[in-house]
């Protein structure tokens, strides 16, 4: 995206978002760990919590949420680190991890990837509607469908137990501006 994270952000809350993750993948470096602080400023201006991707020891730094992949730091561990509070989330990929996952110290469990996604390097295998719709059934914590949602097939997982959908691709638009952003952040909350 050749948009500002920070501004992006901006412009997502604006368009009324009521949670936002930082998505950062590489290093954190002191200019990237500033984008961060920015964002939960903003975040916190508007009362919507702050996610970061894998890494409690900067969630608990911008007193931020954190959300953990299956190789991430154990939840219970990352509870350690940011306290009871704070939101911690946690992905699975199958059945046997969304078992293992209601024992976990967890606000929300993410199930997916249940459509193709481009977010990934090595995304794990397609789970579709059925594979989102079994596992609700064994499922007690609130449940978030992750991977390849979009405005067409959103309503698909919200049919299929989900009780919320994250999303990447679907909300920036091209060109990238405050005014498109902010609309499509609209569109979504129409849905």
């Amino acid at each position: 995206m050749d948009f500002d994270p920070v501004k992006a952000a901006a412009a997502l809350l604006d368009g009324g978002a009521r949670i936002l993750q930082f998505r950062h993948k590489g290093f954190w470096s002191r200019d990237v760990f500033a984008q961060a602080q920015e964002i939960a400023v903003l975040c916190r201006s508007v009362d919507a919590p702050l996610i970061v991707n894998d890494r409690a020891d900067y969630a608990g730094l911008l007193r931020a949420g954190v959300h953990l992949g299956q190789d991430d730091l154990l939840p219970a561990d990352a509870r350690t680190v940011i306290g009871s509070e704070p939101i911690v989330g946690f992905s699975t990929h199958n059945p046997g991890q969304m078992c293992a996952a209601q024992s976990e110290p967890v606000d929300y469990v993410a199930f997916g990837p249940v459509f193709t996604t481009g977010s990934k390097e090595r995304p794990d295998p397609t789970v579709g509607i059925e594979g989102l719709r079994m596992v609700h059934a064994v499922n007690s914590k609130p449940l978030v469908a992750i991977g390849g949602i979009t405005r067409d097939n959103a309503a698909l997982c919200w049919g299929a137990g989900a009780g919320s959908v994250a999303v990447i691709g679907d909300l920036l638009t091209h060109p990238c501006s405050h005014r498109t952003l902010r609309e499509r952040m609209e569109e979504w909350l129409k849905l």
